[in-house]
């Protein structure tokens, strides 16, 4: 029996609050807040829904509520469910792991630098971090071993060593076990290696910098020789870290996302210094926006698990609610929070960062050789073909209004993007605009090519635009006698919308529209994106030389000093450009005569 929604609005509280969505079974299928219940419910029974969001709504069998006082409290709560139930619909965030630490005890005279997973409640030491990722930490400890040789065995190998074991041989230790550093040196090391992890390494190179001239004004200068080797190795590590402002700390989350694919980075910065950052690849069962998803996986990344939240949270998007999830972390933190994706300065830096982490990671994963085989695999599936096919060339064509139109040729293979067959061809001789002829004249120059025995011949062909572009690739083929090559049209929808287009196989007769989850269509997405990112960076490319190359230089009669005086004069080639015949000849050095040629060429 289906659900009734009209009855079930009627009875709905305009409260905030939490529902969850139930299947025939009474298994959850999706978890969502709401400030009034009853407008956000009725939403999903009202108005166009994406294709997933449908799929969920044809599932709902019953829907249970609870009211809450607040939006604050009906966040908290949306977080609490989630991580107990996990709905199929809704973010998950699959790794529970807590962030690791470094930890130096206050029971030892000659303290550890120790790696722990969680944070435990307790007054015997101090709590460095937290660190993204265990790799962070190790690679920390090793630097702090290598500059300040703190030890790293355990207790109880400790208490029973009698002669120093081989970390002291290689000098990364100082053998406290065997007295043969005294326990204030020991501290004052281990001192110095906590300023460091706490992002104030400036400060102890100046500590040591002023103790190696004083060892060295006392003639003693072995230790004043150790201490010019710490300087150096902490000058190596400060040129290591991306910034060190000395302050501030800060969760950066950054989203990129492609067709079938999406990443979420997180990069962690304590005191000023960046640590490291970890990547996240959740599930988006109801096809949100970037905004959307970005605020309900940083409310499920704090809310959902015990972690340590920052005094600031910066995003690579507006996130919705920003101000009620900074009040439900700042509730849970007992501080106040700062979430917000308006950054300066430094900051600004590591959002850049952040998002520069984020698409290489995805393009990391597109690349993956399993997820390629897949594609090629529904590709062949999709298009019936005989066998999988080996490559694939895209063309597409870019231009402002016309000016330097360039056509991009990118080739994928089984491999993925294969860069060295790339090509751009510079379009000459067509009118501004004229697409079609500007496709004509790529593929015409490529395949010329082909029939001459220069390149490799493409599996299928894909042209961005659509059924007239399509028609221009099968008369080319004719022309030139091209067989053995399958022709595929990518017609964008009314929209231009990714996910919605319209696929034509050989003829403007057979079309194909794919479902926005397919693989073949997230492969033929991935290089017309592709395609499109190369011939603008080639338009581009092309359009800012013309411009920077000044249209003086061929004009009969001027020169590198008349055009340095025109130049001068003018305050540019703009100026150049607005002046009159008049004030041309205005210039020393030009005639009335040249400056009539000089107008002529500029204005025709």
């Amino acid at each position: 029996m289906s659900f009734d929604s009209r009855d079930f609005l009627g009875s709905v509280s305009e409260s905030p609050g939490v529902y969850r969505m139930l299947d025939e079974q009474g298994e959850t299928l999706y978890i969502g807040k709401a400030r009034r219940l009853r407008a956000r419910l009725a939403s999903y029974f009202r108005g166009a829904l994406n294709t997933k969001t449908q799929a969920l709504v044809g599932r709902i069998a019953d829907i249970q509520v609870t009211v809450t006082n607040s939006e604050t409290e009906a966040l908290l709560l949306e977080q609490t469910l989630i991580k107990e139930l996990r709905p199929a619909y809704n973010i998950l965030l699959r790794d529970d792991k807590s962030y690791p630490f470094v930890f130096v005890t206050d029971r030892h005279p000659f303290p550890a630098l120790e790696y722990k997973r969680a944070r435990v409640r307790r007054d015997d030491g101090r709590y460095l971090g937290p660190y993204p990722s265990s790799g962070a930490v190790r690679e920390s400890l090793s630097l702090m071993q290598k500059i300040f040789r703190i030890r790293n065995c355990e207790d109880s190998v400790f208490a029973h060593r009698t002669r120093p074991c081989l970390q002291y041989q290689i000098h990364r230790c100082s053998a406290p076990c065997v007295g043969y550093i005294s326990e204030a040196d020991y501290r004052r090391d281990l001192e110095h290696a906590v300023m460091c992890l706490e992002g104030r390494s400036e400060a102890v190179t100046r500590e040591l910098t002023e103790a190696m001239e004083a060892a060295s004004g006392r003639l003693d200068f072995e230790e004043a020789a150790r201490l010019r080797d710490q300087v150096q190795h902490l000058r190596q590590l400060q040129q290591r870290q991306f910034v060190d402002t000395g302050g501030g700390d800060a969760d950066v989350f950054a989203l990129a996302s492609r067709p079938g694919a999406l990443c979420i980075s997180v990069l962690t910065v304590r005191q000023g210094r960046l640590l490291g950052a970890r990547h996240h690849a959740p599930a988006n069962g109801l096809d949100l926006g970037p905004e959307a998803l970005l605020g309900d996986f940083i409310s499920q990344f704090y809310l959902g698990q015990a972690r340590e939240i920052p005094a600031e949270v910066i995003t690579s998007h507006p996130v919705p609610d920003a101000d009620l999830i900074a009040r439900a972390l700042g509730e849970r933190a007992g501080k106040r929070i700062r979430l917000t994706d308006q950054v300066r300065g430094h900051r600004a830096q590591w959002r850049e960062l952040a998002r520069t982490n984020a698409e290489q990671q995805l393009a990391s994963q597109l690349a993956s050789q399993t997820q390629l085989s897949k594609r090629f695999e529904a590709l062949r599936e999709t298009l019936d073909l005989e066998s999988t096919p080996q490559r694939l060339e895209c063309f597409d064509i870019s231009h402002s209004h016309g000016e330097a139109t360039v056509a991009s040729c990118v080739v994928f293979d089984e491999g993925g993007p294969r860069k060295s067959d790339y090509r751009r061809f510079n379009i000459e001789g067509v009118a501004a605009g004229d697409d079609y002829a500007a496709m004509r004249q790529a593929l015409t120059r490529r395949f010329k090519r082909l029939a001459e025995g220069e390149g490799e011949r493409p599996d299928i062909l894909i042209v961005d635009g659509g059924k007239g572009q399509l028609n221009m690739a099968r008369e080319v083929f004719a022309e030139l006698g091209v067989s053995g090559v399958t022709l595929l049209g990518v017609a964008k929808g009314t929209t231009r919308k990714a996910g919605l287009e319209t696929l034509f196989v050989e003829t403007v007769d057979r079309s194909l529209d794919l479902d926005g989850a397919s693989p073949a269509l997230h492969l033929i997405q991935h290089i017309r994106d592709e395609s499109h990112r190369f011939a603008i960076a080639g338009h581009r490319a092309r359009r800012d030389k013309t411009r920077r190359t000044s249209t003086l230089q061929d004009i009969p009669g001027v020169g590198p000093r008349r055009r340095r005086e025109l130049l001068r004069f003018f305050g540019g080639l703009h100026g150049v450009k607005q002046a009159s015949r008049e004030e041309l000849a205005r210039v020393p050095g030009i005639s009335a005569t040249l400056a009539e040629t000089i107008h002529r060429a500029l204005h025709g």
